[in-house]
């Protein structure tokens, strides 16, 4: 199971009712936070959930609506005597970026290891799956983020037997490992099924529609993307500062073939994104103008049609 929030939805700057961008991702006790706008404190708070759990922390980009929430942050978890190793991962110069914050938070009582990207992909692993980088179009270098927990195969209990493999093995074997026992050296692919597919969710703000954004949105469980502007008339201001529309973000979602889309980082002048989800959802039905907060545990899809 991956648990999602979104912690906040706002672009540029925060209102009374919309944080600034943040979204949390939890899975076998790890979590992932991406962006750390101002105002992601309070809403882990209302939320419910502690930051110190958190392992990786990735940015989008450097802008402040993205990142000016970190310092506090840090020094929230250096209060709370965290000694884990933090990972890092944002567009080149986010260790500079990262020290510069610091000033107002100088020492902290865990190590904070980097991950700069400066391909246009990159795979950075965890236990249990991994987070792709992938670039997107801003006026300032910036990356989606692509979250995939993998699922291995069945264990072939039939098999194994057949093979006559001792019972002692099985076990490791499940778990990817390469058994010797009595002179015989027995590998998982022996008795392990195909991969099952897994989940996988998708985001990405501040950028035009890209292809890379499609490659690595298809078959997303779900799909967060930027909305920045619902109104027509607003196409040449997301062209010129290289943001995103309402509609053309549900189109992405569309050729994705994405199972849900959740729109986020709308303009503070967007005071009601649900005004404009009847075009939206005439393009991408399963669409949903997402509220700070907004939550969903995923399962895999056979555990949901139990």
């Amino acid at each position: 199971m991956l648990d999602i929030c979104l912690l906040g939805t706002g672009g540029m700057m925060p209102l009374p009712r919309r944080y600034l961008t943040s979204l949390m991702a939890r899975y076998n006790g790890m979590n992932i936070l991406i962006d750390c706008g101002e105002g992601t404190q309070m809403a882990l708070r209302a939320k419910g959930w502690s930051p110190n759990p958190i392992g990786i922390m990735c940015f989008t980009h450097y802008h402040a609506d993205h990142i000016s929430g970190l310092p506090g942050m840090l020094l929230n978890m250096g209060n709370a005597e965290r000694t884990q190793p933090l990972t890092m991962i944002g567009p080149k110069g986010l260790e500079r970026v990262v020290r510069g914050l610091r000033v107002i938070a100088p020492e902290l009582p865990f190590p904070i290891f980097f991950h700069e990207l400066t391909e246009e992909e990159e795979r950075i692993d965890f236990p249990g799956g991994y987070i792709t980088g992938f670039r997107v179009k801003h006026n300032v270098t910036c990356y989606g983020y692509a979250i995939t927990i993998t699922r291995q195969g069945r264990f072939d209990a039939a098999r194994a037997k057949a093979l006559g493999i001792p019972l002692k093995c099985w076990n490791p074997l499940q778990h990817g490992q390469t058994v010797e026992c009595d002179g015989k050296t027995y590998t998982p692919d022996l008795v392990m099924g195909e991969d099952r597919k897994g989940l996988k969710v998708t985001y990405c703000t501040d950028t035009r529609p890209t292809d890379s954004i499609r490659r690595h949105a298809a078959g997303a469980d779900l799909f967060i993307c930027e909305g920045m502007y619902g109104e027509a008339e607003k196409i040449e201001n997301a062209k010129a500062n290289k943001h995103m529309m309402m509609q053309e973000a549900a189109k992405l979602a569309a050729e994705a073939g994405a199972a849900e889309l959740w729109l986020t980082h709308y303009s503070p002048a967007m005071i009601k994104p649900e005004l404009y989800m009847d075009e939206v959802r005439s393009v991408f039905p399963n669409a949903v103008a997402a509220k700070d907060g907004r939550s969903i545990e995923l399962k895999y899809k056979d555990e949901e049609e139990q």
